[in-house]
């Protein structure tokens, strides 16, 4: 884009904060308003608050309008997502308004939409891009006040009384102070951390939040703890319903430094801001005079990154990991105060992210698996990692969406969170049951005993919404007992028509998978007829956790050859090894290094990494590629936790060895 053409804006949204956005482009050097986007276009006060600019009825129609670059998105928190990856996929550059979304899920799946179309997305913390923001980093930078100890900072105002019908008190519309103001704190708190050791921000490893939710069930007044790596402590705290003092203080070894409403920078038309600093009884005024006006400074950082081809603010401005970052610290608020919102839940979030309807693709190839009717993907959806059914249903929305259809779940998963995540998901989308591929697992130690079976199943399927699973492992062996007796028990769920194509053991080995096929063909039982170990390019040395049998040598994979049973392989790439995380000379991750670390698993990565080079790809690639190769029957779970870590996974699929090439890389 020129230079030396402004940037011609739409919001969708006409609310008070479009207003002052506005004002901002009104006195910006880079940019021009032209439309406004609303669904009531008759509401009295549109043209006199945003003179010159077109009012267009339907946020729909702003996304087409061949005259717009950019587009400021002012709706309601629970409209950003929704209405930013709306506009991204329509070729717009977007600014949201903070929080950029209700999660650092959510944010993830904008900015990588934006990473996709190559269009520039920030988040709209306006004071980031403040001169008096950077004079504050340069202050604690320069050892002003000595070594950063503890930062302290508010942001709270009194509504006086409860108000249902404002949006800040409405869980519909995920108010309260937290997501509404409470990012201002946490923001300046990371910056501050990240200049005392010469960073544009610093991550804290340790949240710890309290707060009081109101009748109707949102934030009021709330404050949090963080702990940072080089040992600085934040206090924090936002309120609706508690005036504060608003005062930004950070606090050294030799002093401390004091901004008063620190967002509010010079203010709205510009002015003097002041940074007041005490060193024992001396006391020193920095004054940043401005006379722009203070939305004019986020109008043009955007607008100076979208003229220079860049996709997101320059610091110290929220750029992608600094944004995501923020909201990981305000989901972690949230969670210590047990804050969700409705919006969240599955009998509300019944669509995908950008509002559509979930609908199953055809782009992750299928297979026939042995004793499995429905065709089913090549790779296998695993879930457990995630806290709630918001963050959840974004992977399990993108991988069904992409044509995926086998999942992945256990009784023991998060205490029995991912059952529960999957029923909900799959009712809440409609998606129809023969279309679905499920697995679930039971009977983990130390209850791995044959009548916890049906017990655990009895639960398992209540969580799942479901009356049977596809395919179902005992999630461990216990050889203390007669493997005819766990046979019988599964066997048993056959008939019942609990467990509707295939059974078998999750780390179990070879002998007793013999065993057990014996037992079944001389009593007239089903046998097993699957197996879920471990199996990757890179051999597992030593079990991740008490009990894992890997199935990854050599004597493991004539077995398959032979039987060929298909296993639903976990830690099919390695777990890390075959990306940057690991190397002859990086010892920080203790489970790689215990798990992997070997003279010929190294060889393996080299070739690996060899092969990924010529063709274009990256090793882990190669790793995903190779287990899919192999003449036997293995499907691969993958547990990506996020949607680009998804679509990288699934873009090796189109990756085809050869014989000779996985022999090669065997060596």
């Amino acid at each position: 884009m020129s230079t030396d053409q402004p940037i011609r804006w739409g919001i969708i949204g006409p609310g008070a904060i479009a207003r002052t956005f506005a004002d901002g482009i009104a006195h910006s050097r880079t940019g021009k308003l032209v439309a406004i986007a609303t669904r009531n276009p008759e509401k009295p006060g549109l043209v006199e608050n945003f003179p010159g600019a077109r009012i267009v009825k339907g946020y729909e129609a702003l996304l087409t309008d061949a005259e717009i670059d950019a587009i400021y998105i002012a709706t309601p928190h629970t409209g950003h997502a929704e209405w930013a990856i709306k506009a991204i996929r329509s070729g717009k550059h977007v600014l949201v308004e903070k929080p950029i979304a209700l999660s650092a899920f959510d944010a993830e799946a904008i900015y990588h939409e934006a990473k996709k179309a190559g269009v520039f997305a920030g988040e709209a913390f306006m004071y980031r891009v403040h001169p008096q923001t950077a004079k504050i980093v340069e202050l604690v930078k320069s050892g002003v006040i000595g070594t950063v100890r503890i930062i302290r900072s508010s942001f709270g105002f009194n509504m006086g009384s409860f108000k249902p019908e404002h949006r800040l008190f409405s869980n519909d519309t995920a108010g309260g102070g937290i997501l509404d103001v409470g990012g201002y704190p946490v923001s300046m708190a990371r910056l501050i951390a990240g200049a005392a050791e010469g960073k544009p921000f610093l991550e804290p490893d340790k949240v710890s939040g309290v707060g009081h939710l109101g009748q109707s069930g949102v934030d009021e007044w709330a404050s949090a703890v963080l702990k940072f790596p080089n040992g600085v402590i934040a206090e924090v705290s936002c309120s609706i319903m508690a005036q504060q003092d608003n005062t930004l203080r950070i606090i050294g070894s030799e002093g401390r430094i004091e901004v008063k409403d620190f967002w509010f920078a010079s203010g709205h038309k510009g002015g003097v801001g002041r940074i007041e600093i005490f060193k024992g009884s001396e006391q020193q005024t920095v004054e940043v005079k401005e006379d722009r006006w203070l939305y004019s400074f986020e109008v043009d950082a955007a607008g100076d990154a979208i003229g220079a081809g860049e996709k997101e603010f320059r610091a110290p401005g929220m750029g992608w990991s600094d944004s995501i970052g923020n909201l990981r610290v305000l989901d972690q608020w949230r969670a210590s105060i047990g804050l969700e919102y409705g919006v969240e839940k599955s009998d509300r979030r019944t669509t995908n992210l950008a509002g559509g309807i979930v609908r199953r693709g055809s782009s992750i190839p299928q297979r026939q698996i042995p004793g499995i009717s429905k065709p089913a993907s090549v790779v296998t959806l695993g879930f457990e990692f995630f806290p709630n059914f918001a963050a959840a249903s974004l992977t399990l929305d993108a991988f069904y969406e992409a044509g995926g259809n086998v999942f992945d779940t256990a009784f023991v998963y998060g205490g029995g969170k991912t059952e529960s995540i999957f029923g909900d998901w799959h009712t809440s989308r409609n998606v129809p049951r023969d279309e679905i591929v499920l697995i679930g697992k039971g009977v983990h130690s130390p209850l791995c005993y044959p009548d916890v079976i049906g017990k655990q199943l009895d639960q398992s399927l209540n969580r799942l919404k479901t009356d049977y699973v596809d395919i179902y492992f005992m999630h461990r062996d216990n050889t203390d007992i007669p493997v005819g007796e766990f046979v019988d028990a599964m066997d048993a769920e056959v008939r019942r028509g609990r467990i509707r194509g295939i059974f078998g053991g999750s780390n179990w080995t070879r002998e007793r998978m013999d065993e057990a096929a014996a037992y079944a063909a001389k009593n007239g039982k089903t046998a097993p007829a699957a197996l879920s170990n471990n199996f990757s390019l890179a051999e597992m040395l030593d079990p991740i956790w008490a009990g894992c049998v890997a199935a990854s040598d050599d004597d493991w994979k004539k077995w398959l050859n032979a039987k060929q049973i298909p296993n639903f392989a976990w830690s099919s790439q390695g777990r890390g090894f075959f990306t940057d995380r690991a190397g002859r000379g990086k010892h920080d991750d203790e489970e790689i290094v215990r798990c992997w670390y070997s003279d010929r698993n190294f060889d393996r990565r080299d070739r690996a990494i060899e092969l990924a080079t010529k063709l274009g790809r990256s090793p882990i690639h190669i790793a995903l590629a190779y287990v899919i190769a192999q003449p036997f029957p293995v499907i691969p779970l993958i547990g990506p936790r996020t949607i680009a870590e998804l679509e990288d996974s699934l873009s090796a699929l189109d990756i085809k060895l050869t014989p000779e090439q996985v022999r090669w890389l065997e060596g």
